[in-house]
């Protein structure tokens, strides 16, 4: 009876395994989560089996011979989080997997100035890696940007810097700080980027308007500020930096620390302190150069496949001293000062920071909130908001003394919904909505306001595709539309308005007259359209060829139009213009690429930038007030052209000693009165050569070389002035350009492992190394004494 059981059950046993069906196979690919791009070689292993097989070019992958049946499938990649999938199999089954893909950005090393994303496709987008931007530390955002071809600075001394695209800046250069578009007084010539450059991990570059979803009025390009990504899973890890330098007798002080959950929650904080006196000259101090700069963040998220959310929370302060012979007395001591070959005014070093000054305040708030939707896309959600309180402070006397000039507090509140949709495998879609508000108010300071109070109101609509027309060739095009409405309330003296013909062109926006002044009412639209087309070939081997069209217009904001009065911190009294009309701009770009990993790279971007109705300021003669002598700057619209071209080059002579050399040539012409433009950066070329050797502590040894040429193409915008004392009018020479100067300097770093967690890494450098005098033509401080002396450097990192 037992045996007779005993092979009913086997047979049993039997038939069932018989009926089981194991010839059926289960197939699929793995893409990034975030852009839909294959994986390769990626790993995929069946739980509790020998089985295993990797993606192959195509980023697929096939298992043969299962059964009908659930698998546990372990998926894995180098740069990303292993994940674990259940599968269903039912006959011959298809499963994609999408992975989380972080890079090991702690320990990462790139090429600087080369790497390249998706922010535009058709246009070379230049980069700056974490490790690079540590060297500028105790720096600023301008600085670091300096570093990239076809990229200078617009300086009023050591302190302000801001960042010059292929001749273009301020309004003309759109910059985005985590996702949001500053906005903070960027018109002014001394308004440097209110951006801490230890809270960011790295810096993007976009060289013209073609990132439409930033931008439709970036006519000189973008700047993308990003922090780095935080990986999901369980780790806590944080760096903390420290510089000390001799010029300025100052240091910097920066900490970071991030906490991460396998569940996808996150939190990082930041704090830097920057603290550095009178700045020196190679004979002499610049007195009242020293700046005091704090800021601190918090970022908080969570963070899954197909959701998340995001806040994130910055503060930035910095109190920036204007050197003190910038602000002259009469009409003699403007003359004294530009022939000078010191200051007029040199007093001992302090960490003081005295009148006139700058004192800014930046707060920025930030949600974000993303879902993934399958056969639709990934649809993002963002509002922000931004304070910006400027103040400017001037030599007064009695009860104002303490009081400042200029006190701006400009409100910023924006939507953001975009959406990125992979239409079919080869065609990418991103679409988006903004809406913006803006207030700014002038405090009353007793000193007529320089810019009046308005509310502006924007909205934009933008799309972006690209299609990947063949392995080689892939096309991208895309249109944005943006509206602005301005409503302003401003006085003007009768006398300007009259002189002005306002009286005559806008009557109708008068609310009411006084003795010597007249209320207005401005109300302005404007109607912006951009669009841009490029295409991007690869052939031969390592070869790529970029092409892009971009047309670009933006409207003139609030300084150009309603400026009138003493900008105290740019030293000059500046006039706008109610008239003007939207700036409108087509370039043309074109680069070849090559890229080869064992020896010889390079990269040529020339390129072409057409601008109707450009707005410049360009001085006109020197007034005398109250407060003392000052140059007088006026806005007017023209038409020009900015030819010009940027190289890259590289050259690896060992596995441990390159080259890296840059040329940079703009060449800008008012064509209206076929004259140059003022303010174009001369020519510059850059050599650095490096040595680095990743096996003996990753050390590092550079010497940098950059020369830049004299700068002769300039406007003659020379003025006569009256001289009281003898009753003569001298020429004032303002338009005369420094000559031709080299600067040598040295960088140097070495990594020491304290334990497994921790690494120390000590810096050295020196900047001016042969301690050169000389001025630079876009610092606007050169009428009144030279540049930086020699400068050394102590830089300690600990990574942990």
């Amino acid at each position: 009876m037992r045996a007779y059981a005993l092979l009913v059950v086997l047979l049993f046993i039997g038939n069932t395994t018989m009926s089981q069906n194991c010839d059926n196979s289960l197939s699929g690919k793995v893409t990034d989560l975030h852009d839909g791009q294959l994986l390769i070689g990626v790993t995929l292993t069946i739980a509790n089996t020998e089985q295993t097989v990797q993606t192959g070019y195509d980023g697929t992958f096939t298992f043969p011979n299962l059964c009908n049946d659930t698998y546990y499938i372990q998926v894995s990649h180098p740069y990303c989080l292993t994940k674990e999938f259940t599968v269903r199999v039912n006959g011959d089954t298809t499963k994609s997997f999408k992975l989380e893909h972080h890079l090991e950005e702690l320990n990462q090393i790139t090429i600087e100035g080369s790497a390249y994303s998706d922010k535009s496709k058709t246009i070379l987008e230049n980069t700056i890696d974490n490790e690079a931007l540590e060297r500028f530390s105790s720096g600023s955002l301008g600085d670091a940007l300096n570093s990239i071809s076809g990229v200078s600075s617009l300086n009023t001394g050591k302190t302000v810097v801001k960042p010059l695209i292929n001749g273009l800046h301020s309004s003309r250069v759109v910059i985005i700080n985590n996702g949001v578009r500053m906005e903070d007084q960027e018109w002014g010539a001394e308004h440097a980027p209110n951006i801490d450059i230890n809270a960011i991990s790295n810096l993007t570059v976009i060289k013209g308007a073609g990132a439409l979803q930033y931008s439709g009025d970036a006519i000189g390009g973008v700047i993308v500020a990003e922090a780095s990504k935080v990986p999901v899973k369980d780790s806590l890890y944080g760096k903390n930096l420290m510089t000390a330098a001799s010029n300025g007798r100052g240091s910097s002080l920066s900490s970071k620390l991030t906490k991460s959950y396998q569940n996808g929650w996150y939190a990082t904080m930041q704090g830097s302190l920057k603290r550095f006196g009178d700045f020196e000259a190679p004979d002499y101090v610049l007195s009242n150069t020293g700046m005091f700069e704090r800021s601190a963040s918090l970022q908080v998220g969570f963070n899954r496949f197909d959701y998340g959310i995001e806040g994130y929370y910055s503060v930035f302060k910095n109190e920036i001293g204007i050197l003190k012979a910038s602000h002259l007395g009469g009409a003699q001591d403007q003359i004294r000062a530009i022939e000078s070959t010191i200051p007029l005014t040199i007093e001992d070093f302090t960490y003081k920071i005295d009148k006139p000054k700058q004192d800014v305040s930046h707060h920025l708030a930030r949600l974000k909130t993303f879902k993934r939707f399958d056969e639709f896309g990934k649809l993002s959600f963002q509002y922000d908001f931004q304070r910006n309180n400027r103040l400017e402070f001037d030599s007064r006397r009695g009860d104002d003394r303490e009081k400042p000039s200029v006190d701006l507090e400009l409100d910023t509140h924006t939507v953001l919904i975009d959406l990125e949709s992979d239409l079919i495998d080869e065609m990418m879609l991103k679409s988006g909505l903004m809406a913006r508000y803006q207030n700014n108010f002038a405090t009353d300071t007793g000193v007529r306001r320089l810019i009046p109070d308005y509310q502006m109101y924007d909205l934009g609509v933008y799309f972006v595709a690209d299609y990947q027309l063949s392995k080689q060739l892939l096309l991208e095009a895309g249109a944005r539309y943006d509206f602005t409405f301005m409503d302003v309330f401003k006085f003007y003296r009768t006398s300007f308005w009259e002189s002005r013909n306002y009286d005559q062109l806008f009557p109708e926006i008068v609310v009411e007259e006084y003795p010597t002044e007249i209320l207005t009412n401005p109300q302005l639209n404007f109607n912006n359209g951009s669009a841009t087309l490029g295409a991007t070939y690869t052939f031969a081997e390592n070869y790529n060829l970029f092409f892009n069209y971009s047309v670009a217009s933006r409207a003139p904001n609030p300084s150009e139009l309603f400026s009138e009065g003493l900008h105290h911190s740019a030293s000059r009294i500046e006039i706008g213009d109610l008239r003007f009309n939207s700036e409108i701009s087509h370039k043309v770009s074109l680069t070849l690429r090559h890229d080869d990993d064992d020896n010889f790279s390079f990269c040529v971007t020339p390129y072409i930038n057409t601008v109707s109705d450009f707005i410049i300021i360009e001085p006109v003669e020197v007034r005398q007030t109250i407060r003392g002598n000052f140059q007088v700057w006026e806005y007017r619209q023209t038409d020009a052209q900015l030819l010009g071209m940027d190289v890259d080059a590289s050259y690896a002579f060992t596995n441990n000693v390159y080259l890296k050399s840059q040329f940079s040539l703009v060449k800008g012409y008012d064509q209206t009165l076929d004259a140059p433009l003022i303010g174009m950066p001369p020519i510059n070329i850059g050599n650095e050569i490096v040595y680095q050797n990743p096996d003996f502590n990753n050390i590092r040894l550079s010497l940098q070389s950059a020369y830049h040429f004299k700068q002769h193409d300039f406007p003659n915008n020379n003025f006569e002035v009256y001289i009281p004392q003898t009753e003569t009018y001298e020429e004032v020479d303002i338009s005369s350009t420094p000559n031709a100067y080299h600067l040598l300097n040295f960088n140097s770093n070495i990594d020491i492992n304290i334990n497994q967690q921790s690494k120390l890494t000590v810096g050295f450098s020196i900047t001016n190394l042969m301690n050169t005098s000389y001025r630079n033509y876009l610092n606007r401080l050169r009428y009144y004494a030279d540049d930086l002396g020699r400068n050394f450097l102590l830089n300690l990192k600990v990574n942990y």
